[in-house]
């Protein structure tokens, strides 16, 4: 089974139409449809909870030395299950 999310505009004729390529052919599915109006605009960080312009301050804010990835050790040899 898969999930597919689309977005889409059903306009003055009061169409919907959905279009979505899929494989394997010429086979039978079960098809389930869920129409949700979007009814709000997405939230400002604001109101997500973070502080005015954080991510303004915190983007590239690092000014210490810097970060340097340390050696890394052996990648450890394992059994494969069967």
């Amino acid at each position: 089974m898969q999930s597919l999310t689309l977005h889409s505009h059903i306009g003055t004729d009061g169409i919907l139409l959905i279009k979505v390529p899929f494989t394997p052919l010429d086979v039978n599915l079960e098809v389930k449809v869920t129409i949700q109006p979007i009814t709000s605009q997405p939230k400002t960080p604001e109101e997500l909870g973070y502080p005015p312009d954080f991510f303004g301050e915190v983007a590239g804010g690092w000014v210490g030395e810097p970060l340097v990835r340390a050696e890394q050790n052996e990648f450890e040899q394992r059994e494969r299950l069967k």
